[in-house]
């Protein structure tokens, strides 16, 4: 693999410290979370989420959590683990061009005779294959945790969440590398992932408290992924091919942009 895709290997060895250090975070909280489930009990949970205001309930999706299933849902896929996944994803891509580019790296790369095209691609690939890694860990938690946690969650549902899971963090992080892409710079690149993320996860919660704006589900790639509730009913695929359409057009303008300007140091 390293002669054959020799920068998806060098991102591959000098990234794995801060992959292994996202996996710890998010096995860190799936391990405080998911056993309070058993602790509280449906019946408890469910007082808990009543005596919050119903615009935080539904901001949160917390009006899930009153089963298994949609405890996981609402605090590790839909909140928690999201957050962590999404970070390390956006941080991923906004490195991966425009931060290579701002420390003088990406200059010396396409100097060893290596395509424009090839830069972006491999580290697409690199990036997308660290995103479904974390998401794997977080399903092996959640699998683990199942039984000793009375989750009653359903193996195939949990498969395709995370991958669902996986999808909807990469939106944002081939934002950011296209963004450095075209940019070369790292923070534009961040401000753009952060925004598609954040954007995201806004117009699902507004969306989610009046019928009259339920129209915003349309546009949130939150809600293309977890609308469906996919830990309890199984995944809309027609969200994950928004989400991975989208994320592939983004990857093909990284490198557009990248082919056509010059690489300052």
């Amino acid at each position: 693999m390293s002669s054959s895709l020799p920068l998806f290997a060098k991102v591959a060895r000098d990234t794995w410290p801060g992959l292994v250090g996202w996996a710890a975070a998010i096995a860190g909280t799936t391990l405080v979370y998911l056993p309070l489930h058993r602790s509280f009990g449906d019946a408890s949970i469910a007082q808990v989420i009543e005596s919050m205001p119903q615009a935080l309930i539904k901001a949160l999706n917390y009006d899930l959590m009153a089963s298994g299933p949609g405890y996981v849902q609402a605090t590790i896929y839909g909140l928690l683990g999201f957050a962590f996944l999404t970070i390390a994803a956006v941080g991923w891509g906004g490195q991966a061009v425009g931060g290579d580019e701002e420390a003088g790296r990406l200059e010396l790369t396409l100097a060893h005779a290596v395509s424009r095209s090839r830069v972006v691609l491999e580290r697409a690939l690199a990036m997308t294959l660290k995103v479904i890694i974390l998401a794997g860990v977080t399903l092996a938690l959640v699998l683990a945790l199942n039984g000793p946690s009375d989750l009653g969650i359903d193996v195939g549902n949990a498969l395709e969440t995370s991958v669902i899971f996986a999808a909807l963090a990469l939106l944002p992080a081939t934002m950011a590398l296209c963004v450095g892409a075209w940019t070369g710079r790292r923070v534009p690149a961040l401000v753009a992932g952060a925004a598609v993320a954040v954007l995201g996860y806004t117009l699902n919660a507004l969306g989610n408290q009046d019928d009259n704006l339920e129209w915003m589900h349309t546009l949130s790639p939150y809600h293309w992924a977890y609308g469906n509730q996919p830990l309890i009913n199984g995944v809309d695929w027609g969200g994950f091919a928004l989400l991975a359409g989208l994320s592939a057009l983004l990857v093909a303008l990284a490198v557009v942009g990248l082919n056509r300007r010059d690489v300052s140091v």
